[in-house]
């Protein structure tokens, strides 16, 4: 077993658990194949990564992720209300997860938060904005990433 522990430019093999405040789990891999990233690829936030530091395969944690370093705090400006003519070949519904077209061409995902009579509410936060979440991680094995 090296003692590699975990930094920039290392690449990371871990199972890990996402819960909620009150220990509603999110997203885990626990039942699936472990996770394997470079640290500082983009494939985590970075408020995720930082707790990670210095960690060596066989170690596990138990990490609280604020808002402020998770998926950022709940906007009211990133709420929208856009016309009902706007969803013409589908009957908008509370709760249901749309992709729509952002400026730039790319996918924005919004969920349906209120529907009446002329307007459909929808809300562009990321699902778990404004939620405190614990990040449980169990590391496996830490190398050097390899470059290509």
């Amino acid at each position: 077993m090296s003692e590699l522990r975990i930094d920039e430019g290392m690449e990371v093999t871990l199972h890990f658990t996402l819960k909620l405040e009150d220990g509603t789990v999110v997203d885990s891999t626990r039942e699936k194949q472990p996770a394997t990233f470079q640290l500082g690829d983009g494939n985590l936030p970075p408020g995720f990564e930082y707790p990670l530091k210095g960690m060596a395969g066989g170690e596990s944690g138990s990490f609280e992720i604020t808002p402020e370093h998770g998926f950022g705090q709940h906007n009211p400006q990133n709420v929208q209300r856009l016309s009902r003519d706007d969803f013409d070949e589908i009957e908008p519904e509370v709760g249901t997860v749309m992709s729509f077209a952002d400026p730039a061409g790319g996918e924005l995902p919004g969920v349906i938060t209120d529907v009446d009579e002329r307007n459909v509410e929808v809300d562009f936060n990321h699902p778990l904005a404004g939620r405190t979440l614990t990040f449980e991680v169990e590391v496996l094995d830490v190398r050097p990433a390899q470059t290509h």
